[in-house]
C-alpha cells in the first residue's frame, strides 16, 4: 500500500463512519418526506443519499484539513529535531 493510498484511507474511512452516524442523528429528528428544495420534493431515499454524501464530503474536508495541518506542523518539528541532532553531533565531534 502506498503512502498516498494509506492517507486517503485514513481520511475517507473515518469520515464515512461519521457521515453514517450524522445521517442517523439528523434523520431521527427530521422527516425527509417533508423536505422541499424550491418546487422539487425529492423522495426520502434520494434525501437520505444526498444528505449522506454531503455529510461525507464535509467530514472528509475537515479530516483532510486536519491531516494537512498535522503534516505541515510535523515537517517543521522534524526539521527542528534534525537541526538539534546536527548541533549535538557538531558539539560531540569537536569535544
Amino acid at each position: 500500500m502506498t503512502q498516498r493510498v494509506l492517507h486517503a484511507a485514513q481520511i475517507l474511512w473515518p469520515a464515512f463512519l461519521i457521515a453514517g452516524v450524522l445521517e442517523m442523528v439528523v434523520f431521527s429528528w427530521v422527516d425527509p418526506s417533508l423536505l422541499r428544495i424550491g418546487q422539487w420534493q425529492p423522495d426520502p431515499q434520494t434525501t437520505y443519499s444526498l444528505a449522506f454524501f454531503v455529510f461525507w464530503g464535509l467530514v472528509t474536508l475537515s479530516s483532510l484539513l486536519s491531516h494537512w495541518m498535522m503534516k505541515a506542523s510535523g515537517s517543521s518539528v522534524e526539521q527542528r529535531r534534525a537541526r538539534r541532532h546536527a548541533r549535538r553531533q557538531h558539539v560531540h565531534n569537536h569535544a
